[in-house]
């Protein structure tokens, strides 16, 4: 029966799917991490109180990069190189969702424009991140190896869920609305694009690491084409909707001195 379950059951249990699975979510957490730290350091004066919150956001994609290796390394496994048509985050930035690197490697403070775009941009995709992890959290919460990494990083995704929604509702306030929007939906539409394609990158190397048959293939292939028609007809609209979080001040605060996952 192919199911979520036995799909990432299967890459769980074998070592080369499993590694290549961990090095594409390493990559793309080092990678979020590194953004949210240059964000950080060049947020505009009049948004210097976002500062240490966009810096702890960084701090837990750092995190979530090492618990991966960490996961790796339980197994005796090295991270192999990123395909470069499963690098989501890289994909983004290219397709100009987000703040462009250029603009993060130099030295000149961010607008407050700037600002809205990243978050917007982090709104949609934290919405993408929490989901994964909730369906990770209930295939694989309780499992002996990986249990307690997927609920750590589960609950994460769900703080900064929570403060992009919090910040954003907050800029409207101040009367930047209409921008946050447009920004919303041009995010939106071009995430569910571009996970479409990624995700049809990353079964196919599963498929040829795991020998799955044409059929399977087809199948998941198929399965991918119709979320992403649904996401583009209406499910896209939960990715643009505010309101303001159960969880207030998510990222308020230093990150918990948890003991490091190990």
């Amino acid at each position: 029966m192919l199911s979520a379950k036995s799909l990432f059951q299967e890459i769980l249990d074998n070592d080369a799917s499993f590694r290549l699975f961990c090095s594409i979510a390493a990559s793309g957490e080092a990678q979020g991490g590194w953004e949210n730290g240059r964000i950080a350091a060049l947020v505009p004066q009049s948004q210097r109180a976002l500062a240490p919150k966009i810096a702890r956001h960084g701090a837990d994609e750092d995190k979530h990069g090492r618990i991966f290796h960490a996961l790796l390394r339980k197994r005796g496994l090295e991270p192999v190189p990123v395909p470069p048509d499963t690098d989501y985050t890289m994909l983004l930035e290219r397709h100009g969702i987000g703040l462009a690197h250029d603009k993060l490697k130099a030295d000149r403070p961010l607008t407050v424009d700037d600002i809205v775009t990243y978050l917007a941009h982090s709104r949609v995709t934290e919405q993408r991140a929490s989901e994964q992890m909730r369906l990770l959290l209930g295939l694989f919460g309780d499992h002996p190896d990986i249990g307690r990494a997927v609920r750590m990083i589960s609950h994460d995704e769900d703080n900064h869920l929570a403060y992009c929604h919090e910040e954003l509702l907050r800029l409207a306030h101040a009367g930047h609305g209409r921008t946050i929007q447009r920004v919303l939906r041009e995010c939106a539409l071009a995430e569910i694009r571009i996970y479409r394609d990624v995700s049809l990158a990353v079964m196919a190397h599963m498929g040829r690491v795991l020998r799955w048959s044409r059929l399977r293939n087809a199948l998941l292939a198929a399965g991918i084409h119709a979320l992403y028609l649904w996401e583009r007809v209406m499910g896209w609209r939960r990715m643009v909707t505010l309101e303001m979080p159960k969880r207030r001040d998510a990222l308020g605060g230093p990150a918990p001195k948890a003991a490091e996952f190990a």
